[in-house]
């Protein structure tokens, strides 16, 4: 039971840290986009930055002009604010790694299209078992009474 245990714990700390280095990459992105930071560090702050939805983006108006916010409660304490300008910088940033991770990606299938699988014969292709149903193969209705 105390494996079971620790290992639910390790799990959830992974995926927490996965979340925070999300966040910590989408927060260094909103700083090389041009946004502002400004900690919660008086009580008014901290209660102002509670009325903002976690990690996304909101639109205020200010002088007739917009300005995003990002609130970030809980890895920094802040909020993230820039101007139009910051926003589209920050989204053609996020179109960039999208587009470098589609190219890493197909790279990738590429590189592995290219194995040999003959010489593992069995499910992965001719051999002494045939390319069996892991291909996505059906040789015919299934037996009945081996």
């Amino acid at each position: 039971m105390k494996l079971k245990a620790i290992a639910v714990v390790g799990l959830l700390g992974l995926s927490l840290a996965g979340c925070v280095t999300a966040t910590k990459e989408k927060e260094n992105m909103l700083a090389a986009a041009g946004f502002q930071m400004r900690f919660a560090d008086t009580p008014e702050r901290v209660a102002s930055l509670k009325t903002l939805p976690s990690h996304k983006f909101t639109v205020q108006n200010q002088g007739g002009a917009p300005v995003y916010l990002y609130a970030d409660p809980t890895v920094c304490g802040c909020i993230y604010y820039g101007t139009e300008e910051n926003y589209q910088n920050y989204r053609q940033m996020v179109f960039q790694q999208q587009l470098a991770n589609q190219q890493q990606m197909t790279a990738m299938m590429a590189q592995q299209a290219a194995f040999d699988y003959g010489p593992w014969g069995g499910p992965f292709g001719p051999g002494p078992y045939g390319p069996g149903p892991y291909m996505g193969v059906m040789m015919g209705p299934p037996m009945m009474g081996y």
